[in-house]
């Protein structure tokens, strides 16, 4: 749909820009300063990077573990526009806390 999209129908692309404006202000902005959040926390691979890009919100993305295969996942720390020093601060904090991280091993 996006593509198809052109000039002479400028008005469904405002409509719709507005639209994820209003939903961004009416969900997570308005969650996170209504419960004065520092973050969201989300698994990786999940639609929070969705929604995170859809309202231009920064995401940082730390190991959070293994598998029982040993395949690592991760987990999103989220915030409003102009948070992302204190996502960095938060995902470097959960880094040392957990120790999660170990580097990869190849086969020869």
């Amino acid at each position: 749909m996006a593509e198809s999209l052109n000039r002479s129908n400028s008005s469904q692309v405002k409509r719709a820009i507005s639209n994820l404006k209003e939903l961004s202000r009416n969900s997570i902005e308005k969650v996170m300063r209504e419960k004065k959040l520092d973050a969201i926390l989300a698994p990786a691979n999940t639609p929070v990077y969705t929604i995170l890009a859809i309202g231009g919100y920064p995401g940082i993305t730390v190991p959070a573990g293994y598998d029982e295969e040993g395949v690592p996942f991760g987990i999103c720390f989220g915030g409003l526009r102009g948070s992302e020093p204190k996502l960095i601060e938060i995902a470097y904090s959960f880094e040392q806390a957990t120790h999660v991280r170990r580097p990869p091993t190849f086969k020869s």
